[in-house]
């Protein structure tokens, strides 16, 4: 799977194998009934290809795509494979416009299948993070434009927490990143006291240490940890022995180099699946020895059991 000429990304019998032995490695299970004994393959018959089975618990016929992401699509499966290679090995993303002239569909086809592809990133039932004598960074950053008297917009770079107005149409974003481990991140309506409790309560174990800036929203929930530090940004600290923020601080700068340069346009009802994309991404790096080929298997994990429906172009959802 890491080279981009493999007959898997190219030929829709090879595809469908493929995807077959990381779904399936001990054999077809129905998607209806979970049976596995009762399911034998039917020959290829009339509108039916290879790769058709039936189960004779709940006499329904199904192909490998049944009950994923993929399902019900008129996209080839190679292009689905070779669409989530690609997602899954540019570290900074890459655009649906780049999808669509790679892979031969329109515009729109590659903007849904890259959101598809994001929404199988999505952790189902995520552990807590840390633990016992493990380290939790959390910080707070601002993605998107903001007006300027001038009537033009800038983009925000900044990781600070003081926000110069007007901040209408700006996102704010916290994130925990464990170090040497993953990251999780949340697009949230504000950045204050009740929202930044829930968040590390319900994704960091309390027997972690919590480093973060000195920001007054942590020093509540940091509290209840094992151990709480604090840098003082204000006044130009920003490491103190291994009290430090640079690790989820270095996360934000690979995210917004590719909100920035890559996607460009994002509408606020749809950052959390680009978050999920860019943490997806970074939990499964190389640094933590899982290369391209890897971690577009483990993509191809989460695309079982979801749904992602279509309304128009600006609007999908979670079935």
């Amino acid at each position: 799977m890491a080279d981009i000429l493999n007959p898997a990304f190219r030929n829709e019998n090879k595809a469908r194998q493929f995807l077959e032995a990381q779904r399936w490695p001990d054999g077809p299970v129905c998607p209806f009934c979970g049976q596995s004994e009762t399911v034998s393959p039917l020959p290829p018959k009339g509108s039916l290809g290879a790769g058709w089975y039936h189960c004779n618990s709940c006499r329904d016929k199904f192909t490998v795509p049944v009950g994923t992401l993929y399902e019900r699509s008129n996209v080839p499966l190679h292009k689905w494979l070779y669409a989530t290679h690609l997602l899954c090995s540019s570290k900074k993303g890459i655009s649906a416009h780049q999808l669509h002239r790679m892979l031969g569909v329109t515009y729109k086809t590659a903007w849904f299948m890259a959101h598809r592809i994001r929404e199988g990133m999505k952790p189902s039932k995520p552990a807590p993070m840390g633990g016992e004598g493990k380290i939790v960074e959390a910080d707070a950053t601002y993605q998107g434009k903001r007006a300027r008297p001038s009537g033009r917009s800038t983009f925000v770079t900044g990781f600070g927490w003081v926000q110069p107005k007007p901040y209408d149409s700006v996102r704010k974003v916290v994130s925990l990143v464990e170090r040497g481990g993953s990251v999780r991140s949340f697009h949230v309506d504000n950045v204050d006291k009740e929202t930044v409790f829930k968040i590390l309560f319900t994704n960091a174990d309390r027997k972690s240490e919590l480093m973060t800036d000195e920001a007054p929203v942590f020093q509540a929930p940091g509290a209840h940890y094992s151990a709480h530090y604090t840098v003082n940004h204000s006044q130009e600290e920003y490491v103190r022995s291994y009290a430090y923020t640079n690790t989820v601080e270095g996360f934000f700068s690979i995210f917004k180099r590719g909100m920035k340069g890559v996607y460009q346009h994002c509408g606020s009802q749809h950052l959390h699946r680009y978050l999920a994309e860019f943490d997806f991404r970074y939990s499964n790096r190389q640094a933590l020895g899982v290369n391209d080929e890897a971690r577009t298997k483990k993509a191809l994990q989460g695309i079982v059991g979801k749904r992602l429906t279509y309304r128009n172009p600006h609007e999908a959802r979670v079935a």
